[in-house]
């Protein structure tokens, strides 16, 4: 099998819980791994502690290669509600290299399974959004035909979040969900992105809980991108 070339699902200090670490010391770790490029994906300004809107501009700044490791500077904003509306405005998300879109509780809360579908796939409209993160919460139910159905049409990945998984993991036992996610995936030869959501320098790069799952489901490797930083690349250049 080959080895994994990204991992652009991470939080440095800018995401105010959970991580210490600055961008440089979570470059270290990438280039210990021999990851080829790390994307930097900080929490928005609705996450208590997040990245204030200067903190996601002052990216456009930051250096683009740090210890050989090509870096991605992007932010995973919040979902705020089922029109799809994120906490960055657009002329902020259009300066960072991608996007990730995820729903967190407290900011938005549970709802029924038509409504959180809704807010996943009306985000997915927006042209900054590259990647849909952890879609597979149990407390946000979702219908993943449908979701998966508006990814395609709107070029725009599906994560497999190695946190989620985790035996810890705080978003319920989401192993049903993922296979449900990688297998209309492989059904419909579409790919997927692997994520550390690595909180800090101790779990980037890696993947081992979502590579059970991967394993579980046959997933063809070209369609996990994390394999190919040429591939992933193209992909975001294509919307």
């Amino acid at each position: 099998m080959s080895s994994f070339e990204l991992d652009v699902h991470t939080h440095t200090i800018a995401s105010g819980h959970g991580s210490t670490a600055t961008i440089t010391d979570m470059a270290k770790v990438a280039a210990a791994k021999g990851l080829k490029l790390l994307g930097i994906s900080d929490h928005g300004p609705a996450t208590l502690g997040g990245g204030r809107v200067s903190y996601f501009h002052s990216l456009a700044h930051a250096q683009k290669k740090r210890l050989g490791v090509e870096m991605f500077y992007g932010a995973e904003a919040n979902i705020l509600d089922t029109s799809g509306r994120l906490d960055l405005d657009d002329t902020t998300l259009k300066g960072l290299d991608y996007v990730i879109a995820s729903i967190h509780k407290p900011i938005m809360k549970p709802g029924s399974m038509e409504e959180n579908t809704k807010a996943y796939i009306e985000s997915m409209k927006n042209p900054c959004v590259r990647i849909i993160g952890h879609c597979d919460d149990v407390k946000f139910p979702v219908d993943y035909l449908a979701i998966v159905k508006a990814a395609m049409e709107n070029d725009v990945l599906l994560e497999i979040n190695n946190s989620s998984l985790s035996p810890n993991g705080y978003r319920g036992d989401t192993k049903f969900n993922d296979l449900m996610i990688l297998n209309l995936c492989k059904h419909f030869h579409y790919p997927v992105i692997l994520s550390s959501d690595s909180h800090g320098t101790d779990h980037v790069g890696d993947f081992e809980n979502a590579m059970k799952i991967v394993k579980l489901a046959k997933m063809p490797e070209e369609l996990i991108l994390n394999y190919s930083t040429n591939a992933f690349k193209m992909f975001i250049d294509r919307k």
